[in-house]
């Protein structure tokens, strides 16, 4: 309603700010998207998105589910460092209203721009873009025009953020964390693994699932360390460094992380809740407003979910700082939870006392013979919600 006509820019062209180009197009906006990269290229690596996620991708259009049909894990797993034997499975996409995928972050990227295109949202790449007066919404890389709307999805290093919504600095968690591809060619114990092994250890944990049709493998490897690592996913690291973090792991583990080369590493960082998300004309949006640890992999989904509720809100009131506040009061408590969640659930995958990480996994393998779904069950509020139906 009353979206139609408006004009609206988005800072950063990653899942989230793309989503909220395309949530805001088809209700009429006009948009720009401004990203500083000079291009859209291969980067980073896998994500999980759960129902919650999958949902929305759905609600803008986009045949998601139909053309990822081999990227639907039937379960979790999860391991013992040290054994590599299976704890207990988590069963993932058992029926149709509960979709879960793992995707490469440059597929997803380019199934969002694809549809930006279709709706002529304007990509714009090189372009840096800082918000010079919240009031008008006037940007840098366009400072003779008064966008309606500004939203700032420029990750978790906003530059809009620590401008405009001054917040305490964010503290590192001692966490450290790997990302790695490798070509599943390269390594063949892994043929047939469809699903997702989560191995559990002393202080720390690693992540293994298959991408495009099972022609990858993703690696996140996650470890307790006493010295500061910058935050941020892009840094590239030596392999012998992960390699020798988990040198007493299983040898399924150890001969494929032999195989990684140029590994990414960044630091995880617990960043205190925004008192603010949103200020006149402008509003931070996903990693910039809340930034996730990777514990329950719900990053891109909460971007997903905040991309939808914004849009929602902005057709719903014609006062654009008055819709962005309401943007703001539906998000903020879910996203916080969530933030909350994961960090709870860091402490859970390193455990370093034996007798408690004895307990937890006697635990949880009771619970997957008893109740299979118990365990995720759980967390229903979170996979179950789809903010497309919502009130």
């Amino acid at each position: 309603m009353y979206l139609y006509g408006k004009t609206a820019a988005v800072i950063g062209a990653g899942i989230g700010g793309l989503a909220a180009a395309l949530a805001l197009a088809k209700r009429g906006a006009k948009v720009q998207v401004f990203e500083q990269a000079s291009q859209m290229a291969e980067v980073g690596a896998g994500l999980q998105i759960s129902a919650n996620g999958v949902k929305v991708l759905t609600a803008l259009g986009l045949n998601i589910v139909a053309d990822n049909q081999g990227n639907m894990p039937g379960q979790v797993e999860l391991c013992d460092y040290k054994s590599g034997r299976v704890i207990t499975k988590l069963p993932l996409n058992q029926t149709a209203d509960a979709p879960f995928l793992q995707l490469h972050r440059a597929d997803l990227l380019a199934t969002l721009a694809a549809g930006c295109s279709r709706e002529h949202v304007g990509i714009h790449l090189g372009q840096q873009a800082e918000v010079l007066d919240t009031e008008n919404g006037v940007l840098s890389a366009a400072p003779d025009t008064h966008f309606d709307i500004v939203i700032a999805a420029d990750g978790v290093r906003s530059a809009c953020r620590e401008t405009h919504f001054a917040g305490e600095k964010p503290t590192f968690t001692g966490q450290a964390a790997w990302r790695a591809l490798v070509p599943a060619a390269d390594f063949p114990a892994f043929k047939g693994q469809g699903g997702t092994r989560l191995y559990l250890g002393p202080n720390r944990h690693l992540v293994i699932y298959p991408l495009r049709d099972r022609s990858l493998i993703n690696i996140v490897a996650a470890e307790d360390r006493a010295a500061w690592t910058a935050e941020g996913w892009n840094q590239q690291d030596a392999a012998a460094s992960l390699q020798r973090a988990f040198s007493g792991w299983c040898p399924y583990t150890r001969d494929l992380l032999a195989c990684v080369v140029d590994p990414l590493l960044w630091g995880l960082f617990a960043h205190p809740t925004l008192s603010k998300w949103s200020r006149g004309r402008v509003a931070l949006l996903g990693d910039a407003a809340h930034p996730m640890l990777p514990y329950m992999a719900q990053g891109a989904c909460m971007g997903l979910e905040d991309a939808w509720v914004l849009a929602a809100a902005l057709d719903h009131r014609d006062d654009v700082p008055t819709a962005l506040q309401s943007y703001e009061h539906l998000r903020k408590p879910r996203a916080t939870k969530v933030q909350q969640t994961s960090f709870g659930n860091s402490k859970i995958y390193h455990a370093s006392n034996p007798l408690l990480r004895f307990g937890l996994h006697a635990g949880m393998g009771i619970a997957g013979k008893l109740a299979p779904g118990l365990l995720t069950d759980r967390f229903d509020w979170i996979y179950r919600l789809d903010v497309t139906k919502a009130a």
